[in-house]
Order: structure tokens, then C-alpha cells, then sequence
């Protein structure tokens, strides 16, 4: 029996409500592709993404399972009917896919197919995909194309709206990149900036250790002690930017493990005790953890560098559906409207950017003597 609601148009509203949740290009494509399934009641269902060479960048199925996809090899070429989509950008209803003039076969391991139908996901003028869905499930008449003029009218309405899903998830992705591009720079600028300094530093202490290591000894030696420490400093430094720079296993560790591992290297590398605490967490949208990451990354970042705190604490708890991070330490704290007035702003724009871009939220309490508490929500998935 059909799981399909009596009203497709409520079906094509959860449907674009789905793809709204999602900012990661390949999970806008697969619920782009679970939602067409579903809406037309088909055994499988396939988007591709063409690229520039007469293939497919992205090829996303629903209704194979990962074993049989593995068993079927490359991604599809762009022939055949997946040709005629694409280049000409129209709409194919076929009672048999097989018995297409068009129809080249398919690979061994592919699953057998009859009825279809494939309808092209345009920008303006641009085709940027393609929709394929075959053996709906319902009776077949001989002859008679499962799929019929309603359920075209439906995929067409949720390909306009998938169009426009997967049109804002590349701008975010994009977007993105440019903001990594952003703070890859400016971590640049603050290694060269702090370790220059560091370097100038112990090379003229070293010069005055050489200088005096024959007519006073014990200042020489005085000297190489404090050659000692600024190359620890030095070496600090060096490792704290090259942790924020290097990517976050987010896809293989989780937000949970990425997070402490960075706790664990900072607590190794830094004079405070840095700790970390977690309960209840469960996998959040992609999006959502990698702002998690970073806002705790800026806040540990001047907890660390400006606050003078010897104790600083990292929890992250789940709150309702939700997700709550804290940032805690007990250095000399500020007035975060004094900050505002000088035009100082402690990172806190930019986390502020981060949790909003996700739906999330950011607080910050803080007062001179009293320490700071960075604390980010975000809604969950």
C-alpha cells in the first residue's frame, strides 16, 4: 500500500520545508531526491548535477542500497535519455524506459526499470540538474505509464523550489570558503605577528647571553634561562595556530571528539587549565557543527590570549532539540558596552554572524574582575 498523503500538494510543502532546513549542498541534493521518491510513490529516484566534460559532478539516488550503487560502478555518463534531458531540458514521461529508441542499457548490478520519468531542475535558463524516478508503485495497465500527468505537474513544482534550494546552498558553501579563506589569513597575520616577535626577542637575549657568558656568568646564565622560555613561547605559538588552521574532522570524528581533541591541544599547549564537558549530544545538521566549532575555537582563542585566566571551561549540552555551547574563564573579565564604544570587539561580531547564519543565538556575560561566559544555542535539526 501507498504511504503517499491524499494531498500532494501537503506532500510538496513538507517536502520544500525539508529542503529549507539544509545548507550543505550534497544534503539539499539527497532530500531533494527522498522527497521526490516519496511525493510520487516510486521505487527509485536519482539527481544528477552535470559537470563540464559530458558527465555528472553529483549523482544522488534514493531506493539503492549502498552496496548495490558500489556494485554498479562509475557515475552515469551523459547519454541516451539522461542526454536528452539535459540537453534539451524537457520533461520524459515513458511508459518503458527500455523500449526507448534513446535507451542504451544499463550496467549489470543496475536494478531493472520500466516506467519513467525525468524532468530537468533549472536556474533561469540554466539547467543545473536533473530528476529521474522510475517504477512507481501502483497498478500498471499494459502499456500505461505508471506516472501520470498530476505527478508530473508535482515534480515539476517541487523541482522549481529545488532549484532555488540548491541555488542558495552553493551561495552558502561559497560563501563559506571565502570566510575559511578569511580566517586563514588572518591566523597568517597573527602567527607571523606573535612568533616574529617571540624570534626578535630571543635573539637578542641570546646576544646578551653570549655577550655576557665570560665576565658574568651568572646573569649569562640567567639570560639562556630566559632563551628557555621564550622558545617555549615561541613553540606555543606555532602550535595553537597550526591546530586552528588544519580542518576539522567534523565528517569523521563529530563535533564531540573534534571538539576535545582541541580542548586536549590547548590545555597541552598553554599555561590555564583547559577543560571540557559534554551530556546528551546528539548529531546536529553540518552546518550547525562546524559554527559550534568555530565560535568555541574564537572564544577559547581570547580567553586564552586576553583574559589572563588560569581556568577556562568548554561544555556543550544538550538543551530541548537543541544544542548549547559554553565558553568559560575566570580571568579579569570586561564590560562588553565599554568594548562596543572603543571599537574593540573580542571576536564577538563575527561569533555573532556564525550563530545567527545557523539560527542559533549568542549571549555573552562578562564584568571587570568576574570573568566571561561566551554561550551559543542553536535549534538543532
Amino acid at each position: 500500500m501507498s504511504d503517499r498523503p491524499s494531498s500532494g500538494l501537503a506532500e510538496v510543502s513538507t517536502a520544500i520545508l525539508a529542503m529549507s532546513r539544509h545548507l550543505e549542498v550534497r544534503d539539499v541534493l539527497k532530500t531533494i531526491v527522498s522527497s521526490a521518491r516519496r511525493l510520487l510513490d516510486a521505487e527509485y529516484a536519482a539527481l544528477g548535477v552535470p559537470d563540464d566534460h559530458g558527465g555528472f559532478a553529483q549523482f544522488v539516488v534514493d531506493g539503492v542500497s549502498d552496496a548495490q550503487w558500489k556494485a554498479i560502478g562509475p557515475l552515469p555518463r551523459q547519454h541516451g535519455i539522461l542526454a536528452a534531458m539535459l540537453q534539451d531540458a524537457r520533461t520524459e514521461r515513458l511508459a518503458d524506459v527500455r523500449k526507448d529508441p534513446r535507451f542504451e542499457g544499463w550496467p549489470s548490478s543496475h536494478p531493472d526499470m520500466s516506467d519513467f520519468i525525468g524532468l530537468p531542475v533549472k536556474d533561469g535558463d540554466e539547467v543545473i540538474g536533473a530528476l529521474f524516478l522510475a517504477n512507481k508503485r501502483c497498478p500498471k495497465p499494459d502499456g500505461a505509464c505508471g506516472f501520470t500527468e498530476e505527478d508530473e505537474d508535482l515534480l515539476r513544482m517541487l523541482a522549481q523550489h529545488a532549484a532555488i534550494a540548491l541555488t542558495n546552498a552553493r551561495l552558502y558553501e561559497r560563501s563559506r570558503e571565502l570566510t575559511i579563506a578569511e580566517e586563514r589569513s588572518r591566523l597568517a597575520h597573527e602567527l607571523h605577528d606573535a612568533v616574529s616577535q617571540k624570534l626578535f626577542s630571543l635573539r637578542l637575549t641570546a646576544q646578551a647571553a653570549a655577550a655576557l657568558v665570560d665576565r658574568d656568568p651568572g646573569r649569562a646564565k640567567g639570560e639562556l634561562q630566559q632563551v628557555a622560555a621564550l622558545a617555549a613561547e615561541a613553540a606555543d605559538e606555532l602550535r595553537a595556530a597550526v591546530v586552528e588552521l588544519r580542518p576539522a574532522a567534523l565528517d569523521e570524528d563529530g563535533l564531540v571528539n573534534t571538539l576535545r581533541t582541541h580542548v586536549q591541544v590547548l590545555d597541552r599547549a598553554h599555561g590555564a587549565k583547559v577543560g571540557f564537558g559534554t551530556s546528551g549530544i546528539r548529531a546536529l545538521p553540518a552546518a550547525q557543527e562546524e559554527a559550534l566549532l568555530r565560535v568555541a575555537q574564537e572564544a577559547l582563542h581570547n580567553a586564552l590570549r586576553h583574559s589572563g585566566a588560569d581556568t577556562v571551561d568548554v561544555a556543550l549540552v544538550r538543551r530541548g532539540q537543541g544544542v548549547v555551547l559554553s565558553v568559560t574563564d575566570n580571568g579579569k573579565g570586561f564590560e562588553p558596552r565599554a568594548v562596543r564604544r572603543a571599537g574593540r570587539h573580542l571576536g564577538l561580531v563575527s561569533m555573532r554572524d556564525r550563530a545567527g547564519g545557523v539560527g542559533g543565538r549568542l549571549s555573552v556575560e562578562s564584568a571587570p574582575g568576574r570573568g566571561t561566559t561566551i554561550e551559543m544555542e542553536v535549534p538543532g535539526g
